[in-house]
């Protein structure tokens, strides 16, 4: 309540849009508080408070009640005055407003409205807007003659801004992160940027693609708590989906439209490359998972079965019709498939939203699947129900689902640059920068990974994680190397995630190798074994002491001390990238002999003439 900052109150006010007009009341009278009121309290420059309270109206009217107290004024203060707009997209610029007690012709900016004083002795402005008008801001400066000489002086918010209160929306509330749905029918916006001088909230109507429909400017004062900014809106607007500016001091413009990192339904605009996505305002059907049964397998019973679900099911092996290639409901179909080969586990390649220029390892956002895995006109609501029931038909089954995900770096198009890009990226470093490194032990990038993976547990169910480019979740603020980096560790004690299998893979999709890393794994940590790889090719070929072999073969106790065991140990020969398991024995040549490959006596596949 003190030092400077905003009293909240109850603030959830009912929104329903329309034209514009607004109306000063000439009476003034106490507005008491009720279901349907918001309070808020901001403390003045000269001290003492002004209070405003917003009321939706019977009327189809929303109502604004200020109030001052004149004991809080100076001695010699004379009339005092409230001037006051209108705005919405941009705090700078006021809407033009047709005042009932002017002539038809003439146009206002800002208005003078005098205080009365009520019979409380209170100094108090009532005002009435048309619900049509709504949302919008009403700022406000207050001005009065001071003394004798008639010298005008004005009263400004203990910050040295203008009052500022919300009609037909919230402030909302900064937690969680994203958009979150109230019972009381309110969707509330929380978004961080801590660089970001102005952030303007950017709502969509099913008609409006090129631009929004509406922007909010949001007030640093009332829609600002930390570096988290937050409004809320009535569900019932016709908004269907929303983005974010953020006006800052090298870009004022905030000219690009920008996706909430934590949005879980995305919509492509569908105007050209890179791709310019939206978060979808949407709440759909929980999904039904009352019949599903969890295989939770012991790491130690894990086969598991490696696939890109494009590849997989639109190679014409598949025998997949063209409606289904190429979709999670590909690999539902190919059930018999994973049983004829023993496996219990598959492990898919990124599913995330990815440049489609570099691959599915250069992700840009983290909360959605790919709408693409769909084909071109996938809906991203039947996207996500697709992948839920896959995961649901392979646990009946008996068979796991792992995702390999990759949160060191991000692709082009990637929104996270643009909010905050001294928070969400690395700077120095073997050069990091280029390559969109991602800070991930940064409490706020650290937050935001642990979130998603909490939402890949709790509403798509999946059974556990292989973290691509491992060796770079060790990298601190700067680019060094951490001995024991936070969200390692986050990721291994977190109860959401304590029944999820996490498995270290240290290749780097930028330089296509393993890092050769000590991996911390606090006895949770599985990791991708890229020694068992080399030593039994090496076998296969006949080079290296067959004690490599046999350590390999006995579960790596070189690499897996300290409580882990050979379960911990995910154990590979050839790889999603290289060689094939057929090419590894096939070809000798010098272009792929850091594949460590043996023809086996003669170059090339051989082929059956007989087939």
């Amino acid at each position: 309540m003190f030092n400077g900052r905003l009293v909240k109150y109850m603030r959830r006010i009912p929104y329903r849009p329309h034209v514009l007009k607004s109306v000063a009341s000439s009476d003034v009278s106490v507005v008491k508080a009720s279901e349907n009121m918001a309070t808020y309290r901001f403390w003045m420059e000269i001290g003492g408070q002004l209070k405003a309270l917003v009321k939706r109206k019977s009327n189809n009217k929303y109502g604004l009640y200020v109030e001052v107290d004149s004991s809080q004024l100076y001695e010699g203060h004379g009339e005092l005055v409230m001037i006051w707009g209108l705005f919405k997209a941009d705090s700078t610029s006021f809407m033009s407003l047709d005042f009932q007690r002017s002539s038809a012709d003439s146009k206002y900016s800002t208005i003078e409205t005098p205080f009365l004083k009520d019979s409380d002795g209170m100094l108090a402005v009532e005002l009435d807007f048309e619900e049509s008008l709504a949302p919008f801001y009403v700022s406000i400066l207050l001005k009065s003659k001071l003394g004798s000489n008639s010298k005008i002086s004005t009263i400004r918010s203990q910050r040295k801004t203008n009052f500022v209160v919300p009609v037909g929306f919230g402030s909302g509330y900064p937690s969680p992160l994203g958009i979150s749905f109230s019972d009381d029918g309110c969707i509330n916006f929380a978004f961080f940027s801590r660089s970001a001088e102005r952030v303007v909230l950017c709502l969509y109507t099913d008609k409006t693609v090129e631009k929004p429909a509406l922007e909010i400017d949001l007030d640093p004062y009332v829609n600002r708590s930390g570096d988290i900014w937050h409004a809320s809106i009535d569900s019932s607007m016709p908004f269907v989906s929303y983005g974010y500016r953020c006006r800052s001091a090298t870009d004022n413009e905030g000219h690009h439209v920008l996706l909430d990192p934590y949005a879980k339904v995305i919509e492509d605009l569908g105007l050209g490359l890179p791709r310019k996505c939206v978060g979808k305002l949407y709440k759909g059907p929980a999904y039904d998972w009352s019949s599903e049964s969890r295989p939770s397998l012991p790491m130690e019973k894990l086969i598991v079965y490696r696939l890109n679900i494009s590849g997989f099911t639109k190679n014409k092996s598949s025998k997949l019709p063209g409606d289904i290639a190429g979709t999670f409901s590909g690999i539902s179909e190919k059930l018999h498939h994973f049983k004829e080969l023993g496996v219990n586990a598959i492990l898919l390649e990124p599913i995330f939203p990815f440049d489609e220029k570099k691959g599915p390892y250069f992700p840009w956002h983290f909360f959605s699947p790919e709408r693409l895995i769909c084909g071109p006109t996938g809906n991203p609501t039947t996207v996500a129900q697709s992948m839920k029931e896959m995961v649901k038909k392979l646990h009946a089954s008996g068979i796991e689902v792992l995702l390999e995900v990759v949160f060191t770096h991000t692709g082009e198009g990637c929104a996270l640059r643009d909010i905050d890009s001294s928070y969400y990226h690395t700077e120095g470093g073997d050069n990091l920068t280029s390559r969109n490194a991602l800070n991930c032990n940064y409490p706020i990038v650290q937050q935001m990974i642990l979130e998603s993976l909490r939402c890949w547990v709790i509403e798509f169910h999946i059974d556990g994680f292989c973290f691509i480019n491992a060796s770079h979740l060790m990298r601190g603020f700067h680019g060094e190397f951490l001995s024991r980096p936070p969200l390692v560790e986050a990721i291994a004690f977190d109860p959401v995630l304590s029944k999820a299998k996490i498995i270290a893979d240290s290749w780097d999709p930028h330089e296509m190798e393993t890092k050769e890393i000590v991996f911390p794994h606090w006895k949770r940590w599985a990791e991708m074994n890229a020694k068992f790889c080399v030593d039994v090719r090496n076998f296969l070929r006949g080079q290296g002491p067959i004690s490599n072999l046999a350590t390999r073969l006995c579960g790596s106790g070189d690499l897996f001390l300290g409580g882990r065991g050979p379960a911990f140990s995910f154990n590979f020969i050839t790889r999603n990238v290289g060689l094939t398991l057929v090419d590894l024995v096939s070809f000798s040549s010098s272009t792929s002999g850091s594949e460590l490959s043996w023809n086996c006596g003669e170059e090339g596949r051989r082929i059956n003439l007989l087939c």
